[in-house]
């Protein structure tokens, strides 16, 4: 069955041929009068009505709307019938097909024939002195005529479907049911559906019968008791209404309470818990709509780990008609967003393929996300339901800042990231930058997957014993965020394992001092680490570590090299990956620590004739141990795990060259017994004498 079959229920049709009627008895209050008093109702009343005949295969929706004479059905209906089905399908997508001349009687209406083989309309409007009725088979023609019933109706219209064999699903109720909730719920008339139920019934009292002297006999009273009985049942058939449910985004914000909100949310979005916040606005001018917007107070399940980058938790209504929820009305980090929009301006009388690309769209979207991102900076008012929010739905504003440039100033405002001016907690840029030092030329932070392994980072041991504060950037997508966004409000961020450090106030005669004091040891391990670092020179960053190993301006952090390693999705080589791995470092030593200090006068020595092969296993060992210190992955932990193994031995007094001497028995070679004795064991089974003696 064809996904766009069910669009032949009770939608917009038949709601805008109520409100037609309804609009008319305000010049014409008589224009409501005149029903038949058989299906229990008011003369005045305004419903759609739904009956499904198993027997006979058919499927009535009637409306008590304006009705359509004579002209108005060859004109609203013959279009269809004319241009049969596939043509007015090409028609609806064809981009210079003049719409206004297709199936003005509502969007669908040329899907009936994928359900049924027949299909007839019989409408009464009260400029008409007849009930006419229309005709027409999935064949390419029509046929308009009286209704022969003569006015059943009154006024209003029927449309009475022929199911096939394949649609009789569309004959449960249940199934109807759900299909008027999904499409139909939140339009303004009732819908009542003719339900058959099974109920329970107590059955009226026997009456007691007088004797010839007109005394009333008296049965004995038995002291057994007496045995109850089910009371029997009875078949009823009555009409039940299917829309409860109001659109309350088409009443006004000030005339509903947070509880209205609430318990709307919770009907429309099937969640128990009440949202976390909601928003209720309109549109009006060239593009009207209303729109309601809410923030569960939890993450969907699998959040933002689908593949899928359209959500569906936005839906999108035309004059409170359910048109489609697959839509990118909303961005991906916004999928979170739970809510709908109704729309006045959009047409009804196209395919959902066009819709999607109406221009209308991307007007409503732009207004969402605007809405969305006020409603949420709202939240962020509060701190206590804010880092709530932050738990559950941070990774999406920072995926914000990635993919959603035209926002990302306002996102980068209230975003939060852990920080060294306080271990509970976390800061906004916006509040960094309040407490930055004098002359701090740039923001600092540093990124890993540990916040206590950040926390004891060599690389921020001289920025936090100065002062400085440095923020703690642990999540993955952090990584990603910081590509992104280079600089806030003017000043740069700088990650503190990448060079181009700077703190505003440096010495540079200082610096050029020690320096030289050590261009010695420091040309020496360039040329000894020459397959590892593209330079060695002294850190302004280190404060109790000897080491630090950082990554260029334009190279990965190690943190970065880790998740691109662990890319799940990858397959092949990752020449990307494999570019950023072969860039050299920058080797970083700390001029106060005694061990640069001691190693310093050691290659002096060297220098002067006293050279020690020691020395460069020392230098690699050192330049390894830091790489994994400062968050790198080591390429070859065979070769690492050697020399920290030569240096024990050294320690020890172990030989160099001493070697295990473990003595190695080898494993026996197979016989033919063992394929013999091997066979056996797979086809015997062997059973106990003992076993089953009883048979």
């Amino acid at each position: 069955m064809s996904p766009k079959a069910h669009t032949f229920l009770p939608g917009q049709n038949s709601a805008d041929a109520l409100d037609k009627i309804r609009f008319q008895s305000l010049t014409k209050p008589d224009a409501l009068g005149g029903f038949h008093s058989s299906v229990d109702r008011e003369e005045t009343d305004l419903a759609i009505r739904i009956v499904a005949d198993k027997e006979r295969k058919l499927l009535v929706i009637t409306d008590t709307g304006i009705g359509m004479t004579s002209e108005e059905l060859k004109k609203n209906l013959g279009t269809i019938a004319r241009s049969g089905t596939s043509e007015f399908v090409s028609l609806l997508e064809d981009k210079n097909a003049d719409l206004s001349m297709i199936g003005q009687f509502g969007v669908g209406f040329y899907s009936v024939f994928l359900v049924c083989d027949r299909v007839s309309v019989a409408s009464k409007s009260n400029d008409s002195p007849k009930q006419m009725i229309w005709e027409s088979t999935s064949e390419n023609d029509f046929a308009i005529g009286v209704d022969p019933r003569g006015n059943t109706l009154k006024r209003g219209t029927e449309i009475t479907l022929h199911l096939k064999d394949d649609a009789v699903e569309f004959l449960e109720t249940t199934k109807l049911e759900l299909l008027v909730k999904k499409y139909s719920e939140f339009i303004t008339f009732p819908i009542y559906l003719w339900k058959e139920k099974v109920e329970s019934y107590e059955p009226e009292a026997e009456d007691s019968f007088a004797n010839e002297d007109g005394v009333e006999d008296v049965s004995e009273e038995s002291d057994e008791p007496k045995e109850s009985k089910p009371n029997p049942t009875r078949t009823v058939h009555l009409w039940e209404r299917v829309n409860q449910n109001k659109p309350i985004w088409a009443r006004k914000p000030a005339d509903l309470s947070a509880e209205d909100y609430n318990e709307f949310y919770k009907a429309f979005s099937n969640d128990m818990a009440e949202p976390m916040a909601y928003t209720h606005f309109s549109a009006e001018g060239d593009n009207e709509f209303k729109a309601i917007l809410f923030i569960p107070k939890k993450a969907p399940t699998n959040f933002l780990q689908k593949l899928e980058s359209v959500a569906k938790n936005v839906k999108l209504f035309v004059r409170r008609v359910f048109i489609t929820d697959e839509n990118d009305l909303m961005p991906r980090w916004l999928s979170f967003i739970t809510g709908l929009v109704d729309s006045d301006d959009l047409p009804l009388n196209v395919s959902r393929e066009t819709l999607q690309k109406h221009h209308l769209l991307k007007a409503i979207k732009k207004k969402l996300i605007a809405k969305a991102i006020e409603m949420i900076r709202k939240v962020a008012g509060d701190e206590t339901k804010y880092l709530e929010f932050f738990k559950q739905y941070g990774t999406a504003l920072k995926l914000g800042i990635v993919e959603d440039r035209k926002n990302q100033e306002k996102l980068s405002k209230i975003v939060r990231f852990h920080s060294s001016h306080s271990t509970e907690g976390m800061t906004t840029l916006v509040d960094y930058k309040k407490r930055m030092k004098s002359k701090q030329p740039q923001i600092y932070y540093v990124t890993g997957s540990n916040l206590d392994d950040l926390r004891n980072s060599p690389v921020v041991e001289v920025p936090l014993a100065r002062g400085y504060e440095v923020l703690y950037m642990v999540d993955p997508i952090d990584e990603y965020l910081l590509q992104s966004l280079r600089e806030f409000d003017g000043t740069p961020l700088q990650s503190l394992s990448k060079a181009g450090l700077e703190y505003g106030d440096e010495d540079k005669d200082e610096e050029s001092k020690i320096k030289e004091e050590f261009a010695e040891l420091a040309s020496w391990l360039k040329s000894t680490l020459d397959e590892y670092v593209e330079t060695v020179v002294v850190s302004t960053r280190l404060a109790k570590s000897p080491t630090a190993v950082i990554a260029n301006k334009m190279g990965l952090s190690g943190n970065m090299e880790k998740i691109m390693n662990a890319q799940a999705l990858q397959s092949g080589e990752n020449y990307m990956l494999t570019y950023y791995q072969s860039l050299k470092k920058t080797l970083e030593i700390n001029p106060y620590h005694p061990l640069i200090k001691a190693l310093n006068k050691k290659i002096d020595a060297a220098a002067e004739g006293n050279n020690n092969d020691d020395y460069v296993e020392m230098a690699k060992v050192l330049y390894e141990s830091t790489l994994i210190r400062s968050g790198f992955e080591l390429k070859n932990s065979h070769e690492f795990a050697g020399r920290v193994e030569q240096i024990l031995r050294a320690n020890l007094g172990v030989p160099k060259d001493a070697e295990a001497d473990y003595v190695v028995v080898p494993a026996p070679e197979k016989t033919e017994d063992d394929d013999s004795d091997a066979g056996k064991s797979d086809n015997t089974v062997v059973v106990e004498e003992n076993d089953h003696d009883e048979l």
